[in-house]
């Protein structure tokens, strides 16, 4: 359903980094772009996520997100310090939970905290270790998945993708990548969970440690290895890759509002909402759609100049 991306600085004609998202939800949901201010926390106090209460850090960062009303997790989103988050629903081999973290809620929790785009991926990381993911991901009817996420600050950009308690990261160090609803990462990445490698190995799942591909492996479906360019992983990938060394904030509103391969979704599910963010050193900038049809809407700009700390 959604689609994901990122042009790092070098695919950038202005050497910003561009970040974008479609966030496609079931027709008729409601989604929202909030902003939430930086706060600090008593010791000891519980978090309400969508399904499970979690302890609560010390302090969390002012954030602007993207969210269906109905959650307490969020599409998509910024925080002050510059990072940007955005998930994608992936279907695995491995089974799902009826409760735990919805990868919404991990999206938030990651902005929330983390200062850096690492130090996010680290936090996501260690709560899905810790609690899991799951639960029901829509509002009225029945749907559960694995998530990937797609992590960047104004220094680098990561993909982080999930099968139950599996998951696998890679950094992206130059160019464009995007995420679709499908695993992507073919090979071991660049950092894992620390029984991926022996669990796959001792079920049969693969024989030889140099040919390991987390896609393969933990794929519901078959993987390809050359996408095709009608769908919508492939038209995506292939609109960022003709762009590099000339992607702008355009380049992205262009992809976000195209048809072909049905980026931007109409039907029983459909884009209802969007982020588009530049981010450099010198200035972070966020513009968001919060209605449905991003080439029907104008992207309005969102910053943090009205959130304080409370004390």
């Amino acid at each position: 359903m959604c689609d994901t991306f990122v042009a790092l600085p070098d695919a950038t004609k202005n050497g910003d980094l561009i970040f974008g998202k479609n966030s496609d939800r079931p027709a008729g949901e409601l989604q929202n772009v909030v902003t939430i201010p930086a706060q600090n926390h008593p010791q000891n106090s519980q978090l309400k996520c969508t399904y499970i209460t979690i302890p609560q850090g010390e302090k969390t960062l002012a954030v602007i997100l993207s969210q269906p009303q109905w959650m307490w997790g969020a599409e998509m989103g910024a925080n002050e310090c510059g990072v940007v988050i955005g998930n994608e629903a992936v279907w695995t081999t491995q089974s799902y939970q009826n409760t735990g973290l919805l990868g919404m809620d991990l999206v938030r929790l990651g902005l929330e905290r983390g200062e850096t785009a690492y130090q996010a991926l680290q936090i996501i990381i260690n709560l899905l270790d810790k609690y899991g993911q799951g639960g029901n991901c829509a509002e009225n009817f029945a749907m559960n998945y694995h998530n990937s996420f797609l992590i960047a600050d104004t220094q680098e950009a990561w993909v982080l993708e999930t099968a139950g308690k599996y998951w696998v990261a890679e950094k992206i160090t130059s160019g464009t990548r995007s995420i679709s609803n499908n695993l992507s990462i073919r090979n071991q990445g660049n950092l894992r969970h620390s029984d991926l490698i022996k669990d796959a190995f001792a079920i049969g799942l693969y024989t030889n440690e140099d040919e390991f591909d987390f896609a393969k492996i933990f794929s519901e479906g078959s993987v390809e290895d050359t996408l095709s360019p009608h769908s919508r992983e492939g038209k995506v990938r292939h609109l960022c890759k003709v762009n590099q060394g000339k992607f702008t904030i355009d380049t992205a509103k262009s992809i976000l509002r195209e048809h072909s391969g049905n980026i931007c979704m109409h039907g029983a599910f459909i884009s209802a909402g969007s982020q588009i963010s530049s981010l450099s050193l010198e200035n972070c900038q966020h513009w968001f759609i919060e209605k449905p049809f991003p080439c029907q809407q104008e992207y309005q700009q969102k910053d943090f100049s009205a959130l304080v700390v409370q004390k």
